[in-house]
């Protein structure tokens, strides 16, 4: 498996990362076992973040406390907007992580690119904390395709993290190449587009494509890492099969779609919007009478007290239009559940 370099920090492991989000929905001795079977198989980059509850709590003890703290590299993220939170949440991390330094320290989610001198004083907290060793790279993680490439041209950080998988769009795939032209790591995340992406393999290849990109998988399972660590000795690559596959998918699943982020949540009425505004797609890429169940029915029937506010549509880092998104989803629901509509 191909070695990947994040830009100019110098980091190196395989293109085979660790996103550690979904181990905040298991037990502690899970997500221990998960992770150290992780950095036994072979991944040494790990993505995790504040926001991520006990996320880095689980990650501190899995590796701090087996004795491979430097034999790995750990990423997390501070979503404050403010020097007071900036500082509250790299204290948080170190402690939870249960080490004196974070490899890559990164703005997460930003909706502006900081920078000294703007006021906000944000860039130069990530200043004073590298200088005084408590962080080791500056990156930054963003949804909003301006907002990352102003990032990127403006040289101030060493990591752009963005969601990138074959569905991305040609203006998404991008900012890989801008990553490149500025010595700046790309990490990406979302590989499996928030679950519509049901091939690993061909989600794999499509990744191999690129030299500079570092792919953090969502695991959660196991038997999901097992798939990803099999890749170590078997790396998918870019076949006339898969590449005719991905253009399939690429057809169907064309247009204005829900990748399921979140951003838009809370909804005032709750939807569960990064669910419900996808539903047509997850009861067919992913048939499973539990998305047809009574708690399920319950949360769609929530569309229909929408007030049509659009604070969804101001959060949607893909500008869509959130509340007709909904009710199309709902109504083909309806259609399925009444069985005019088959999806398996």
């Amino acid at each position: 498996m191909r070695q990947i370099t994040l830009g100019k920090t110098g980091i190196t492991a395989p293109q085979n990362g660790f996103g550690a989000l979904p181990i905040q929905r298991v037990s502690e001795n899970e997500a221990v076992k998960i992770l150290r079977k992780a950095y036994e198989g072979g991944m040494t980059y790990f993505d995790t973040a504040r926001a991520y509850t006990d996320s880095e709590v689980k990650l501190g003890k899995a590796f701090s406390e087996a004795g491979l703290r430097d034999k790995l590299f750990i990423a997390t993220k501070t979503a404050s907007t403010t020097p007071e939170g900036f500082w509250s949440d790299l204290e948080t991390s170190l402690k939870n992580l249960q080490t004196d330094y974070i490899d890559l320290y990164q703005f997460h989610m930003v909706s502006q690119c900081y920078r000294p001198g703007d006021g906000t004083g944000m860039y130069e907290c990530m200043l004073k904390a590298k200088e005084e060793g408590k962080i080791r790279h500056i990156g930054v993680t963003a949804h909003k395709l301006m907002v990352a490439k102003e990032c990127i041209e403006s040289d101030l950080y060493e990591t752009m993290q963005f969601p990138l998988s074959y569905l991305s769009s040609e203006k998404e795939i991008e900012l890989v190449k801008m990553c490149k032209d500025h010595n700046m790591g790309y990490i990406a995340m979302k590989g499996l587009a928030g679950g519509l992406i049901n091939r690993s393999d061909a989600a794999m290849a499509f990744m191999t494509q690129f030299d500079n990109v570092m792919p953090i998988w969502g695991v959660q399972r196991e038997k999901e890492l097992d798939e990803w660590l099999s890749y170590f000795d078997n790396t998918p690559e870019m076949t006339e099969e898969i590449s005719s596959f991905i253009e399939k998918e690429k057809e169907e699943l064309a247009g204005d779609f829900c990748r399921g982020c979140g951003y838009c949540m809370p909804c005032p009425m709750g939807i569960k919007i990064n669910n419900c505004a996808r539903m047509s797609l997850m009861i067919r890429r992913a048939p499973s009478q539990s998305w047809l169940s009574k708690e399920w029915q319950d949360e769609m029937a929530k569309i229909d007290t929408c007030i049509n506010c659009r604070a969804c549509t101001t959060k949607c880092p893909y500008e869509l239009s959130t509340p007709e998104l909904l009710k199309k989803n709902y109504e083909d629901y309806k259609k399925v559940l009444a069985g005019e509509v088959s999806v398996m």
